[in-house]
Formats: C-alpha cells, sequence, structure tokens
C-alpha cells in the first residue's frame, strides 16, 4: 500500500512512518523542511517538499495513494502565535481533508487530541462526550476546531476516521512532557501541582493504533487511543524513584490558578517564559485530561502497554541521554 503521511517529522508521525515502513508499505512524506527529513529517507520514504498550510503543495503528492494519514499540528503551550496554530490546525486540516476527498482517497485517519474534551474533572470521557465551555489553551481551542472540521467532513461521507491520544510519551520526546522529565533529572523541576492527569500511552502505542485505525476502524468512526489513566504527581515521582532523584515540591492547583490571572497581566508588559505564562498556568494548575480507551481496544485491538511497563525504560533513556 502506498500511503501520504503529514507531520512525518514529528514525534507521532515519524512512528507512524517507522511502522508503515517496516511492514513494507510505500510512504510519502510531506514536510516543509527536507533538510530536516533526511532519516525519512534514509528509512525509504518519499519526501516531498510541502505544507498543510499550503493547498495546493498537496495535491500531486496526495495523487493515487491509498490512503492519508492527517498527524501534523501545531502543538505550543504558553506560546501565543494563534497565526501559526490557526493556520497548522484549522486550515491545514481543511486543506488536507478537501484535497483527500477531491481526488478520491480510499480512506483517512485524522490525528485529533483528547485535549478537545478540555478539562474533563477527573472522568474518563468517551468518543461521545462534547464539551461546550472555554478552552484552556491556544491549542486545544484551535484542535477542536480541526475535530468539528474532520467530524463535518465524516458526515458529508469522507472516508475518515479519527483518533484521540492523550499524552503520548516516549524516548527523545520534544513535547513538554519530555522536557518536564529532562528537568526532573537535572534537578531543574522545582514544583509540580497537584490534581493534573492524563491518560498516558506510549508513542510506538499510539502509532500501533494509528495502522490499526487505517486497516480496521470505521470510516466516520471516532477512537480514543489513550492510555492509562495517571497524575502528574505519580508520573513524575514513578520517575523519581526509577532515577533515583528528589521529587519536587507539590503545591495545591488552587495556588497555581490563583496565580494565572497575575501572570497573564504580567504577560501583557513583559516578556516571560513559556511556563509562567498565564496559559501554562491554567493547563497546569490541576485540569484533567483523560480518555476511556474501551472503543479502542474493542473495534481496533488496541493494547497499549501498562504505564508502569512503559514510563520506566523512557526515564532511564532520557538519563542515559544526559551523560
Amino acid at each position: 500500500m502506498r500511503y501520504f503521511v503529514t507531520g512525518a517529522t514529528g514525534f507521532i508521525g515519524g512512528a507512524v512512518v517507522r511502522l508503515l515502513r517496516e511492514r513494507g508499505d510505500e510512504v510519502v512524506a510531506v514536510v516543509r523542511d527536507p533538510g530536516r527529513a533526511r532519516h525519512l529517507a534514509d528509512g525509504g520514504a518519499e519526501v516531498v517538499r510541502g505544507d498543510v498550510a499550503d493547498r495546493a503543495s498537496l495535491v500531486e503528492p496526495m495523487r493515487g495513494v491509498d490512503g492519508v494519514f492527517h498527524i501534523a499540528g501545531w502543538y505550543r503551550i504558553g506560546v501565543d502565535d494563534p497565526d501559526a496554530a490557526w493556520a497548522t490546525n484549522v486550515d491545514g486540516t481543511r486543506n488536507v481533508l478537501d484535497v483527500m476527498g477531491e481526488l478520491g482517497i480510499p480512506k483517512g485517519v485524522y490525528t485529533s487530541t483528547l485535549a478537545v474534551n478540555s478539562d474533563t474533572h477527573g472522568v474518563e470521557v468517551d468518543e461521545d462526550y462534547h464539551f461546550a465551555g472555554r478552552h484552556l489553551s491556544l491549542y486545544d481551542l484551535t484542535k477542536a476546531e480541526a475535530h468539528r472540521i474532520a467530524l463535518a467532513r465524516s458526515r458529508a461521507g469522507l472516508p475518515l476516521v479519527t483518533v484521540l491520544p492523550g499524552v503520548v510519551y516516549g524516548p527523545d520526546d520534544p513535547s513538554a512532557v519530555g522536557k518536564a522529565l529532562r528537568d526532573l533529572l537535572r534537578g531543574r523541576l522545582p514544583v509540580i501541582t497537584t490534581g493534573t492527569a492524563y491518560s498516558w500511552a506510549h508513542v510506538e502505542d499510539v502509532a500501533d493504533a494509528h495502522l490499526r485505525a487505517m486497516d480496521r476502524g470505521r470510516p466516520g468512526e471516532a477512537y480514543n487511543i489513550s492510555g492509562e489513566s495517571r497524575t502528574l504527581v505519580e508520573a513524575v515521582r514513578m520517575a523519581g524513584e526509577v532515577a533515583e532523584r528528589r521529587t519536587p515540591l507539590v503545591v495545591p492547583a488552587r495556588a497555581v490558578r490563583a496565580m494565572a490571572p497575575l501572570a497573564a497581566g504580567l504577560g501583557r508588559v513583559l516578556p516571560l517564559p513559556d511556563e509562567l505564562t498565564g496559559e501554562s498556568l491554567r493547563v497546569s494548575s490541576g485540569p484533567t485530561y483523560l480518555g476511556s480507551n474501551a472503543k479502542a481496544r474493542r473495534e481496533l485491538g488496541f493494547a497499549p502497554r501498562p504505564f508502569e511497563v512503559g514510563w520506566p525504560p523512557v526515564v532511564l533513556h532520557e538519563l542515559a541521554g544526559l551523560g
């Protein structure tokens, strides 16, 4: 089979490309900077210059493929860049899905996120849950709009399967989770907050779920491809035990929430580190981004490794990388 993949230089996208190539599929990877994608070419992928925000650049590379994996996304917390967020997450999704429909591609998988549900207040919600309210971050907001577009295209007949990962962890994670882990190992993570919780899944399991969604997923359906739910405090304490590092100070979420408006005000007149902006403090002040993966287990055969199995090797890998 021949697949078109966006976001192939990213954490999830790179893992999806590796699995596709390992099973013998051809991959067309559309990237903005081919110089950053030499590892994909070395792995046998066809690397093509393009940008999801540039609709015209998608047409020829997508023509004639058997399926589309739209994984590309703008993911930054605490960074106020609405133009980039909307261009990639919203306009980019609309472009990819519209070209897919116009070319009559047989099937697609769109990578959404549990963040479209915002704070679930401790409940592992299923795919029928719909959040109504104010989102905590620009990322959440724009991905929610992209999710709405994907569902609308599905209802209109586009053969699209939507997958919703939770927090994705793994070796060399470039996200805020990976940075926090490396800060912990360096002794530079002074505090963490109570309450904050995620549904954690290893990147290889999330990538495998993408292939399962393409192979087995029902068009028009959405699947939470999330792992076990754990609080941030639990994850950090486990990492500290594995790496023999001291656990940071645990502060009440309400204290962090109280600081968010002040940080937002200061951010209008002073440059603040990404971790200290009002948005970052809101996201880290006790929300839960949780989802039930029962449907994905039942219909896709999704079987993510237990957190206690997947997390310690990642911690040790990052520890070894510190030299």
